[in-house]
């Protein structure tokens, strides 16, 4: 299915609520949860979206629609873990839906056309890549991280299930692609 950017930003306008209402005034024991060592919690995937929010989506479309031929500048996808120090979930579920808001008023702002989603970009380490993969990326990108919270938070009750556990797919581990 080809891209269409107003069923995109349907999904990219919903992110920041659909969050708030999952995680806001939580205990801590489902904010902090991990799947394990070096894994994210729901608090350090809330980061993380802010910082592709102020570092990622948008800056990366400007700088193909400005022709740019040089490479996108790297993405650090820990930068939350210092980013973030210190302030409470309900400051980045704030913050990230300020700058989610903001972002999709500038991606409207420049009524993008057909032409423009097949204008291309250099990322670092994938290569040549287009506008409309980007923000197609943009999309699929929120909902894996929605996706990662909502299993995050089921294994926290992964031994209390018991046998159900059988029934519930969101227990197990996430199988490589291919596998």
């Amino acid at each position: 299915m080809s891209l269409n950017l107003v069923d995109a930003v349907a999904v990219l306008k919903r992110t920041p609520a659909t969050l708030a209402t999952l995680l806001d005034d939580l205990p801590d024991m489902w904010v902090f949860a991990r799947e394990g060592e070096g894994t994210w919690s729901p608090y350090d995937v809330v980061g993380h979206l802010i910082h592709g929010e102020r570092t990622d989506w948008i800056p990366r479309l400007r700088h193909i629609m400005a022709g740019e031929a040089r490479p996108f500048e790297p993405f650090d996808r820990t930068a939350q873990f210092t980013d973030s120090r210190g302030k409470s979930l309900g400051e980045l579920l704030a913050t990230f839906s300020q700058l989610r808001s903001q972002s999709l008023a500038e991606l409207a702002a420049l009524e993008l056309s057909s032409e423009d989603l097949r204008r291309r970009g250099v990322h670092p380490d994938l290569g040549e890549v287009t506008l409309g993969a980007l923000l197609a990326t943009w999309v699929v990108h929120d909902l894996d991280h929605l996706a990662q919270i909502a299993r995050t938070m089921a294994k926290v009750y992964a031994d209390e299930v018991g046998p159900w556990s059988a029934y519930l797919s969101i227990l197990r581990d996430r199988r490589p692609v291919g596998a």
